[in-house]
C-alpha cells in the first residue's frame, strides 16, 4: 500500500513552500540522475509526462529511439534538508518507461521490482540490512579531492581523533531527516575511513535508501569541507570500503530463516539461500565488485574476503552469520562493495537465493574448520576463490546463463559490453608503478 497519494504530493510541495522537484533515476553503472522540474511542473511529472532524452545515459537505448518517460514513485518524496528553507528542494525517485507506457527493461530499479514480485508469489518478503563504508578526504585548495588526511584514528575511535566526528553526525542526522533510521555509526579501521548503517527495510526501500545515502553523504562532506569518496580501496596498504549487505526473508511477518532446533539457529530456507548465492557468487561479482579498483581490496589480510565460503561468525568470511539469534537472524555478505548498483546487486543476491530455495541447494560445508589466521595468509583452504580481476568477474557473469536472464538481455549485454571496454582502457595505462620500477632498471 502507498504511503503517499498523488494529492499528499501537491499539498506537501505547497504547504512547504517547495519550488523544485529533481525526477531521479539510476543508471545500469550505479549512478544517480536527475531531471529537475519548478512545482509549476508537478502535475505533469505525476501524470508520467516529464520525457528526457535516454540516448544520452550510457547503457540506455540507442538515439533513434531516444525518447523515455519518467513515472515516479510517489513514495520516495522527501525534501533535501541541505537546500535553502525558502524554495526547498524535494526528490521522487523514478521508475523509467518508454514512451507507449511499457516498462523500460534497461531500469535497474525494474530488474529488482520483478525478483521481488517473483519472491512475493512464493510468499517471501526480502529484508535487508546495509552496512557501508567510505573515506572522508581532504580537498586541496582548488576544491578538488585528494587522498590525504591528517587523521590517525582507527576501529572505533572518537574524537578529538577521530576529525570528522561532527561530520558523520551530520550525515546521520540528515539520514534521518529524509525519513531513513540509522542503527550505528562509528570510525572504521583505517584513518579517515568511516561507516554508517542503515536499519533492515524492505530489499526496494533499502536500495533507494543506498542511492540516497551516498548523495547525502558526499553532499554533507562538501559541507564540511571533505571529499567522501566510496572507492573501494583509495590507498595501497589500507583495508578497503566494503558494502557488507545483512538478507533474510520473512512471510507474514515471520523470520523464515529462523529455526532455533539449529546449532546455527538457521532454517532450511537459509541453507538453500546460502546454497543458491554460492551457486552463483562468481558471477554476481561482477556486479558486486563492478570496477578495476574493486578487486585491489579482495586481497588476503585486510578482512575482505577472497574466498567461497561460509562460516559462523566470522569476519574474513564471504558469508558469514552474525552473531544474533531468533527473528532477528540474517545472512551477511561482505564481498560486495559501494561501487555496486544496489538494484542490480539486490536483485540477483534475491534471484540467486530463491533458486536455491527451489532447487533446494545445500552449501557446501562451513569453513569454520580452517583458522582465521590461516586464510588471512592466504593459507590452503579447500574453498574456490572468487574472481581476482573485473575481467575475471566479467567473463563469470558472461557464462552465468541465470544471472544474464534475471538482469535481462538489454543490461547484460550493455554491462558485459562496457566492462569489457573498461579492463582494456585499464590494461592499456601506464601506471606510476611502472614508471617507478622500470624506467631506471632498463
Amino acid at each position: 500500500m502507498s504511503k503517499y497519494t498523488r494529492e499528499d504530493i501537491l499539498k506537501m510541495v505547497e504547504e512547504e513552500d517547495v519550488e523544485f522537484i529533481r525526477l531521479q533515476f539510476t543508471d545500469m553503472f550505479g549512478t544517480l540522475k536527475n531531471v529537475a522540474i519548478t512545482a509549476s511542473q508537478l502535475e505533469r511529472a505525476l501524470d508520467n509526462r516529464c520525457m528526457f532524452d535516454g540516448s544520452s545515459i550510457e547503457g540506455f537505448v540507442r538515439i533513434e529511439e531516444s525518447d523515455m518517460a519518467l513515472y515516479p514513485d510517489p513514495d520516495t518524496f522527501v525534501i533535501f534538508p541541505w537546500r535553502p528553507q525558502q524554495g526547498k528542494v524535494a526528490r521522487m525517485i523514478c521508475d523509467i518507461h518508454y514512451p507507449n507506457g511499457e516498462q523500460f527493461e534497461g531500469d535497474p530499479r525494474y530488474v529488482l521490482k520483478k525478483v521481488i514480485a517473483k519472491a512475493k508469489d512464493m510468499g517471501y518478503t526480502f529484508d535487508v540490512g546495509p552496512e557501508c563504508e567510505f573515506f572522508l578526504f581532504d580537498m586541496d585548495e582548488e576544491g578538488r579531492p585528494t587522498i590525504k588526511t591528517s587523521e590517525t584514528a582507527g576501529y572505533f575511535d572518537l574524537g578529538p581523533a577521530d576529525l570528522s566526528e561532527n561530520t558523520r553526525r551530520d550525515m546521520v542526522l540528515t539520514m534521518e531527516d529524509m525519513g531513513y533510521v540509522v542503527e550505528a555509526s562509528h570510525h572504521e579501521v583505517a584513518p579517515a575511513q568511516h561507516e554508517i548503517d542503515l536499519r533492515y527495510d524492505e530489499a526496494l526501500r533499502i536500495a533507494d535508501g543506498i542511492m540516497t545515502f551516498k548523495l547525502a553523504v558526499k553532499t554533507v562532506a562538501r559541507q564540511h569541507g571533505r571529499h567522501a569518496t566510496f572507492m573501494p580501496k583509495p590507498k595501497y596498504g589500507l583495508p578497503g570500503s566494503g558494502l557488507h549487505i545483512n538478507m533474510s526473508l520473512s512471510k507474514d511477518g515471520k523470520n523464515m530463516f529462523n529455526d532455533g532446533t539449529d546449532v546455527l539457529g538457521l532454517s532450511r530456507e537459509a541453507y538453500y539461500f546460502i546454497g543458491g548465492i554460492m551457486n552463483h557468487i562468481k558471477g554476481i561479482t561482477a556486479i558486486a565488485n563492478p570496477t578495476v579498483n574493486s578487486y585491489k581490496r579482495l586481497v588476503a589480510g585486510y578482512e575482505a574476503p577472497v574466498h567461497i565460503e561460509w562460516q559462523g561468525n566470522s569476519r574474513s568470511a564471504m558469508l558469514r552469520i552474525p552473531a544474533v539469534l531468533g527473528e532477528n537472524i540474517r545472512v551477511e555478505l561482505r564481498s560486495p562493495d559501494p561501487t555496486a548498483n544496489p538494484y542490480l546487486l539486490l536483485a540477483l543476491c534475491l534471484a540467486a537465493g530463491l533458486e536455491g530455495i527451489e532447487k533446494k541447494i545445500m552449501p557446501p560445508p562451513s569453513a569454520d574448520s580452517v583458522s582465521n589466521d590461516m586464510r588471512e595468509a592466504g593459507g590452503k583452504t579447500q574453498a574456490e576463490s572468487l574472481p581476482a580481476s573485473l575481467i575475471e568477474a566479467v567473463k563469470c557473469l558472461e557464462q552465468d546463463a541465470f544471472l544474464c536472464e534475471t538482469l535481462g538481455s538489454h543490461i547484460s549485454g550493455k554491462y558485459l559490453e562496457a566492462k569489457k571496454k573498461e579492463w582494456q582502457a585499464y590494461c592499456t595505462q601506464i601506471t606510476g608503478w611502472e614508471i617507478d620500477q622500470y624506467l631506471d632498471r632498463y
